[in-house]
């Protein structure tokens, strides 16, 4: 089955050359022209890889982006105008794997697509390899296991404690962390973050009553211990 590529982009002319594009290299492609049509569409369909216009009508591209990491590790692709914000936004780690600015190739896009599809492709083998020994997360279910008993976590758990499991020794600070798990960041306080580190830690106690595996880096942030 060839790999589905998921176009949200409003103008009808880019969106038809980058379809036949891709159709020409072997690729499915599907358009949608609003954002909420294509989150519709991605939370329906298998997807391998979304390419994303930052200026959309109805919503801004960053704030897709936002909400497909919220249920979906799909890579992203930006299409934008503006390459200096662009480039901020992928140094944040706000969910791109790579941008493309207009004007464009059509078939530079394409072989961009090829190389993050490759990309994303070695780093599931990786992880599959190096599998977090306590942790298995279900990205469908909103499931995360410790020591293969389910976790009863909120969104908001669920999404800080993946970012902790899949990148174990990584320390992320407190706002590093509201900038990849919550919606709107600027809207909550850096404290929060802690409130929900400690109901997780009270959750995992549960099962470990003498384990912690989450370390706290005084006035930094937070890492997952890498032997857990």
């Amino acid at each position: 089955m060839a790999e589905q590529i998921l176009i949200i982009e409003d103008e009808p002319s880019i969106a038809d050359n980058i379809t036949y594009a891709l159709s020409t290299e072997g690729f499915g492609a599907h358009w949608c022209n609003t954002a909420a049509a294509g989150l519709e569409h991605l939370r329906e369909n298998e997807t391998s890889l979304v390419v994303l216009d930052v200026g959309l009508p109805d919503a801004s591209g960053f704030d897709v982006a936002r909400e497909i990491r919220s249920f979906s590790e799909v890579p992203i692709i930006f299409l934008t105008a503006r390459a200096e914000e662009i480039d901020r936004v992928v140094g944040l780690e706000l969910g791109a794997d790579d941008y493309v600015v207009k004007p464009f190739s059509p078939r530079e896009l394409v072989a961009r697509i090829r190389a993050v599809l490759r990309r994303s492709l070695k780093r599931e083998q990786e992880s599959v390899e190096a599998e977090h020994s306590q942790f298995t997360i279900n990205e469908q279910s909103y499931l995360i296991t410790y020591q293969g008993e389910k976790l009863d976590l909120t969104r908001y758990e669920f999404r800080l404690l993946r970012i902790l499991v899949k990148s174990p020794g990584r320390v992320y600070s407190r706002e590093h962390l509201m900038q990849l798990a919550w919606e709107e960041p600027d809207m909550s306080l850096e404290r929060t973050v802690d409130t929900h580190i400690k109901t997780i830690r009270h959750k995992l106690k549960k099962i470990t009553p003498q384990t912690d595996p989450i370390i706290t880096h005084r006035g930094i942030g937070y890492s997952l211990k890498e032997d857990e």
